[in-house]
């Protein structure tokens, strides 16, 4: 079976031609499930999109919502990516969350919502603390409303405290950012495959 991945970006930067952390950490990811032949099919930038505030699936004229929506459920794994800011995800992160609530009531005969068989992991950068409490967050936010989270499912990196360097300002790949960045592909990519072939009942 094909599994194919989607990375949105959540960064606060809305041109998408403007450089960003979050896409750096995605292309480590990306070249990560491309060695367990996963396809990152394409990176989206949220906030280049015009994603209204609310918790349905459509929220009326102008929403770029349910495009966004049609795309992350047409992938069997969602890299979800942003920076840390003020110790915390960022806005546009808890906006894509929030537009998820609407799995919630949009459930099956078995009671499953439209994420479910579906793996999510995190991609999280910042210039310092804050990755874990931001991948908590995420991964609880995620789980309630359907989403499967692996074993080691987070790629994050932080920065000095107080300091000035991005990620994407690094000359090289930090070794421990590579090792993790391989096992959440692994296991992303086992698991996605296993809820493929044995979807979950209901």
């Amino acid at each position: 079976m094909t599994v194919k991945a989607l990375a949105i970006n959540c960064t606060l930067k809305a041109k998408p031609d403007e450089a960003s952390s979050s896409d750096a950490m995605i292309a480590v990811l990306k070249q990560a499930f491309a060695e367990k032949r996963v396809a990152v099919t394409e990176t989206v930038r949220v906030a280049a999109l015009n994603i209204l505030p609310g918790v349905s699936s459509d929220e009326g004229d102008g929403d770029d919502w349910p495009t966004l929506r049609e795309k992350i459920l047409a992938h069997d794994i969602l890299i979800f990516a942003g920076p840390i800011w003020m110790g915390q995800i960022g806005s546009i992160a808890k906006r894509v969350l929030e537009r998820m609530d609407a799995f919630l009531d949009e459930t099956d005969e078995a009671g499953r919502m439209p994420s479910y068989g579906k793996v999510a992991v995190a991609a999280i950068v910042g210039n310092e603390d804050g990755a874990h409490f931001s991948s908590a967050q995420l991964f609880q936010a995620l789980n309630d409303v359907g989403w499967t989270i692996p074993a080691v499912a987070a790629c994050y990196w932080v920065g000095e405290a107080m300091g000035s360097t991005d990620f994407k300002d690094l000359k090289d790949t930090p070794e421990m950012v590579a090792k993790t960045a391989k096992m959440v592909a692994s296991n992303a990519a086992h698991l996605a495959g296993l809820l493929q072939s044995s979807p979950y009942e209901g």
